[in-house]
């Protein structure tokens, strides 16, 4: 979402008077790729573009083309085949070895369906969006280079509905070609929405590496002692004893140096239905506060420890907070990217975190 973010910052700063521009949007991968389907590129025509469809390999000349779909007012599919060594191949000899085709669309402003508009309009979604970007169409109403933003009211042909749902089922996008339509059908998932349960010094990393990555990043602590700092770094403070929106994207990072504290919120975080709900410390410092909480009577379902990281953050051999803030972001999002890629990479997480566990218990 930041490079979506990115890209809508820049196109409203323009003056769409003096400047035309294009939108490069990869919709195909096909091997090994740098950036995978749903990247984008804003194009100007005077040669700036905000954004990325690889590592800096390919956008020179897909700059020089889509400043030709602009000139021509024309939509255009162009394919980079890096898997040949052919010195005429735009990506020949890089170190990616695959297919990707770019969808160039230049941008109408007035257009209803400005593709621009339409992922501005998804911007504070907290939910999963369905995109329908049309590549070539021959029905009435439906024109290359629109984008639609489904909802149950949409009037699509009945297959292209039913892929879209089987797309929201699966979380995956695609291309989809039928006779008289092609499309690439994209599920955009809103930024994670990170809260931190602390305010000692290592939270800072955290919010500063969050804020790089685009996510939400909020505090819990006590607002009359947040620092000028947290208060830049953070998109919002809460009170102690605030309710925290959550949803369906949200992790939960319990970091209070206090062991009262951590256990209070511990019990808190478990009765909702948070997705990931990470605690700060050893593993028998959680056990102790787990067999605490039930000898006074408190129970915990297995839906609701599963849910529970400790330690958090990955084994990456952390020691600075800077280390140990990446190793709990990263554990976040790998934890996300499980639940968004289906059961069977869900079963490899679940069998990693077993192992992690096993190695922690037989070392600690």
């Amino acid at each position: 979402m930041k490079e979506i973010n990115d890209i809508i910052t820049a196109y409203n700063d323009l003056d769409l008077s003096k400047n035309k521009v294009a939108l490069a949007t990869v919709i195909y991968v096909e091997g090994s790729s740098y950036r995978r389907a749903g990247a984008r590129m804003l194009v100007q025509d005077n040669g700036i573009w905000i954004g990325g469809i690889s590592g800096g390999c390919l956008e020179g000349d897909a700059l020089k083309k889509a400043n030709h779909c602009i000139a021509r007012n024309k939509v255009e599919v162009v394919r980079y085949d890096t898997s040949k060594e052919d010195e005429e191949q735009i990506g020949a000899g890089l170190g990616c070895n695959g297919i990707i085709d770019v969808l160039l669309s230049p941008i109408i402003q007035e257009d209803s369906n400005n593709p621009i508009h339409i992922l501005e309009s998804c911007v504070n979604d907290r939910k999963a969006n369905c995109l329908v970007t049309i590549i070539n169409s021959d029905l009435d109403g439906l024109s290359a280079g629109e984008m639609y933003k489904y909802n149950t009211e949409s009037k699509f042909p009945e297959q292209l509905t039913a892929d879209i749902n089987a797309a929201l089922i699966s979380g995956r996008s695609s291309v989809k070609t039928y006779d008289n339509l092609s499309v690439f059908i994209e599920i955009l998932l809103p930024s994670l929405n990170v809260v931190l349960f602390g305010s000692s010094y290592d939270i800072y990393p955290l919010l500063k590496i969050g804020h790089e990555l685009g996510w939400h990043m909020s505090v819990v602590t006590n607002p009359a002692k947040a620092s000028r700092k947290m208060q830049l770094l953070s998109d919002t403070i809460y009170p102690k004893d605030a309710t925290i929106p959550y949803d369906d994207f949200t992790a939960f990072v319990l970091m209070a140096h206090d062991y009262k504290t951590d256990k209070d919120n511990l019990v808190m975080a478990l009765q909702t239905n948070v997705p990931y709900v990470g605690m700060l410390g050893p593993l028998k410092r959680k056990n102790k506060a787990i067999n605490e909480l039930k000898d006074n009577g408190q129970t915990f379902t297995t839906e609701q420890l599963n849910r529970l990281y400790n330690p958090i953050g990955l084994d990456i051999g952390s020691s600075t907070p800077e280390e140990i803030a990446l190793a709990i972001l990263a554990e976040i999002r790998a934890h996300f990217l499980v639940e968004m890629v289906g059961f069977y990479v869900k079963k490899l997480g679940l069998f990693m975190r077993e192992v992690k566990s096993w190695k922690l218990e037989v070392g600690s």
